[in-house]
């Protein structure tokens, strides 16, 4: 059943064309995942759908009631309810002093409440914890029609069935979740990088032939000066008729290679050669140690004798529910407060979302070039990597989108004496491809990474190790979220097994042993015997 239909849509910024669909439906059960570049309009597409921004041309037609999450609101909520309580929000909270992620919250279990035909949402999950993106879930999966921006993979993936990917002010439609769509988009990849490599080989191999047969031409003995007339216009006629035929075949090759139906060169992947050693960086193994470390905030205790090693190298997610500390622990280190000890060569390098760290006068190039070790050559690639490319170097800051500034932000690190990088929310606000591309360079990035997300994808490709935060402790656990997840699942790890094992067959040891002496009772010791050896066989 039709719910929405938007027909001969335009919306112009300017000059410039952002959103432009000649047909699009929503039927009644989509689930569908919006996609595409910073700037591209996503919010943009959701604004005219609710009705908050007019199209500059088109019609739009609602046959049902539609709620909207907006990515940053202010308007004050009402808080009486139950789904405020499964969020865990206090519903006597003052809307203006909460935090960020509180507000999130608010506003989600607001729009929720109205149970509208159509939910549309532009970054949900942004600022919320794992057990509240879990409720965030579970309760978006009972809503019939939706329709989602969100930079979290996971979150788009369990609940998508179509996306929509927004491509210089088009639109094109994907059947299936995020990760199927990304499959076609790279089979669509490799099978441009194909067909361009078959046109180059093609087009190589006509140019060489249309040269042979060119010099063929051109080599064509002339009449020799001591043949007799009739012979030398013989051998004249010859001659001609031969270099008509090879110009004719050139002229063939020619068209051929005209007609070749040209192919669109794929984007390079340019590899980042940094010079880590620039960075001084340290040797040592563990590179920040704390223990019986404390940390209370007015009256609240987030730290009581917690303790945490950093090792040098590693990449280590910081993880845990709203106020467990993640950001406070950050901040402590980027301070260097005086209980956590760090060898003298780290230098940290702190990344927020405030752009403090930027000058909005100066161009891309320019604001990480000043504080750069790299070369201009290096900060350059690094930015291509980051998606700035050519021109976009010489934009003022200014005028640049939140995910570009935060880009040029990562780059200002990278391209910094810094070796070892403090990241808050680093996936927060930038599209799904500018997310891949940071993945691809902290996965190289030699340098040692503490950071924290709600981004489950991100902290599965990036992270080697854990910081747990829960009762105002520190876990540390090798391995990637997943890792964590399925060790938990599991009621045995490897080593206890293993000890477990060995105090059984010390057990069967003695029996034996017992078993040798005169007096002993046989029976009992053999049906003894027969229990454990049981217990042995089922592990």
């Amino acid at each position: 059943m039709l719910i929405l239909e938007a027909v001969n849509l335009k919306k112009y910024y300017g000059d410039r064309l952002i959103i432009s669909t000649n047909d699009l439906k929503i039927r009644r059960g989509d689930k569908i995942g919006i996609v595409g570049e910073n700037g591209a309009g996503k919010t943009t597409l959701l604004n005219i759908l609710s009705g908050e921004t007019d199209a500059d041309t088109g019609v739009i037609r609602r046959y049902c009631s539609t709620a909207y999450i907006k990515q940053f609101s202010d308007e004050n909520v009402n808080t009486q309810g139950k789904l405020f309580k499964e969020f865990g929000v206090n519903d006597k909270i003052d809307c203006q002093k909460a935090s960020g992620g509180e507000r999130a919250k608010l506003s989600i279990a607001a729009e929720l409440s109205k149970n509208s035909s159509l939910l549309l949402a532009d970054e949900p999950t942004s600022n919320l914890d794992y057990k509240s993106i879990k409720v965030l879930k579970e309760k978006f999966s009972k809503v019939e029609t939706i329709v989602l921006i969100s930079h979290d993979r996971d979150f788009m993936d369990t609940l998508c069935n179509k996306i929509i990917e927004i491509r210089n002010g088009k639109l094109f439609f994907y059947e299936g979740n995020y990760s199927f769509y990304k499959k076609q988009k790279d089979l669509k990849i490799k099978k441009q990088k194909m067909e361009y490599e078959e046109y180059i080989e093609e087009k190589v191999r006509l140019e060489k032939t249309t040269r042979d047969v060119q010099s063929k031409s051109k080599s064509m003995k002339k009449t020799p000066k001591r043949m007799g007339n009739s012979e030398a216009r013989l051998h004249k006629r010859a001659v001609n008729e031969r270099k008509k035929k090879l110009d004719s075949a050139v002229k063939g090759i020619k068209s051929r290679i005209e007609k070749l139906q040209v192919k669109e060169k794929p984007d390079k992947i340019l590899k980042v050669k940094i010079d880590f050693s620039l960075t001084n960086p340290p040797q040592n193994k563990i590179i920040m140690v704390s223990s019986n470390f404390c940390f209370k905030y007015n009256k609240n205790e987030i730290f009581r004798n917690a303790k945490f090693k950093v090792y040098n190298g590693m990449k280590t997610a910081v993880v845990g529910d709203n106020g467990s500390g993640k950001t406070t622990l950050l901040n402590l280190i980027n301070m260097q407060d005086e209980q956590i000890y760090t060898v003298p060569k780290a230098v940290i390098g702190y990344f927020h979302q405030n752009f403090e760290d930027l000058d909005f006068d100066k161009t891309v190039l320019q604001n990480v070039m000043v504080s750069s070790i790299q070369s201009e050559s290096c900060v350059r690639t690094i930015l291509a990597r980051l998606l700035i490319f050519g021109d976009a170097v010489s934009k003022k800051v200014g005028v640049l989108s939140g995910g570009e500034k935060i880009k040029v932000s990562f780059a200002k690190l990278f391209a910094s004496k810094a070796n070892v990088l403090l990241l808050d929310e680093p996936t927060n606000y930038l599209d799904m491809q500018s997310i891949v591309a940071l993945e691809d360079f902290l996965k190289v990035y030699e340098g040692t990474v503490l950071f924290v997300s709600h981004d489950r994808a991100f902290i599965n490709s990036v992270a080697d190790r854990l910081f747990i935060l829960e009762n105002e402790k520190i876990t540390e656990f090798e391995g990637n979220l997943e890792q964590f997840e399925k060790s938990k699942n599991v009621p045995k790890n490897q080593e206890n097994i293993y000890i477990e094992k060995s105090i059984l067959q010390m057990k069967l040891t003695e029996i034996v042993s017992r078993m040798s002496l005169k007096d002993c009772d046989k029976e009992a010791l053999d049906k003894e015997y027969q229990c454990i050896a049981k217990q042995l066989n089922k592990m």
